[in-house]
């Protein structure tokens, strides 16, 4: 084994430097904690991203909001040139009229009638936050698949239109969940989600029903208390889609 040996102490000369050092270290110290508490300003630093996007989200939002008014106003100028060609121009007014004739099909005008509202939203919490017994955190939110199979047997069972809360769905409209958030059309929503249909609520029920994805969805129903229902309307409303329609190919006209 090798014996150990005494470290000898410090020369004069070392404690000389570090003593010189220390006003150093302690100046640089009282600068950085000056500048963290001028940069926090009494807050939490670590809260400081969560703010930061909160102030982004709403920046973002109030452009959103402006360029929404601004393609309502594109889109009446577009309405009113195309009137204007069309009473100047045959095949433009035959082109308008064949395309009036998809707009219901399409969802691009709005819709009322008998129909339902069907209603999906989490389990509510324990008054202790406890799970039931046998659940994952997963188990008691609604999911993208759960809202999917409600409104593929909305369509199966022939509805005329069916909207997401408040939203038209065309041919184009994904369904898609982040957690239990619904992201659609660009925008987000929370659960309760509410799907609208019109057509006949008998149908519908019993497509509702007997859809085995829709039954899986009610086994979790019962198990874990998620919320489920469906109610009858006489006098459904659904708005028309006003939102842009992605083209991905065109052709200019004839002239």
């Amino acid at each position: 084994m090798t014996p150990l040996v005494p470290r000898p102490a410090g020369r004069p000369a070392d404690r000389a430097a570090w003593g010189a050092l220390v006003p150093v270290v302690a100046l640089a110290a009282g600068l950085l904690f000056a500048t963290s508490g001028q940069t926090a300003q009494g807050s939490d630093l670590r809260a400081g991203d969560v703010t930061e996007l909160s102030t982004l989200i709403d920046q973002r939002s109030e452009v959103i909001a402006a360029q929404e008014e601004q393609l309502e106003q594109l889109q009446a100028q577009t309405e009113a040139l195309t009137d204007q060609a069309a009473s100047r121009d045959g095949a433009v007014a035959a082109a308008l009229a064949e395309g009036d004739g998809q707009e219901l099909s399409a969802g691009l005008v709005a819709l009322t009638g008998r129909g339902v509202e069907i209603t999906l939203d989490d389990a509510p919490r324990r008054p202790d936050g406890s799970l039931p017994a046998g659940a994952r955190p997963d188990d008691v939110v609604i999911h993208q698949s759960d809202v999917q199979a409600v409104v593929n047997a909305v369509w199966a069972a022939g509805a005329d239109g069916v909207a997401i809360m408040g939203q038209r769905l065309v041919a184009t409209s994904a369904v898609r969940c982040v957690g239990n958030v619904l992201l659609l059309h660009g925008r987000t929503w929370s659960p309760p989600f509410v799907v609208t249909a019109i057509g006949d609520p008998a149908a519908i029920r019993a497509q509702l029903y007997s859809s085995p994805q829709v039954q899986l969805f009610l086994q979790a129903v019962d198990r874990y208390g998620l919320g489920f229902a469906v109610r009858e309307q006489a006098d459904t409303a659904l708005p028309r889609y006003d939102t842009p329609l992605t083209m991905e190919h065109a052709t200019a006209a004839d002239g």
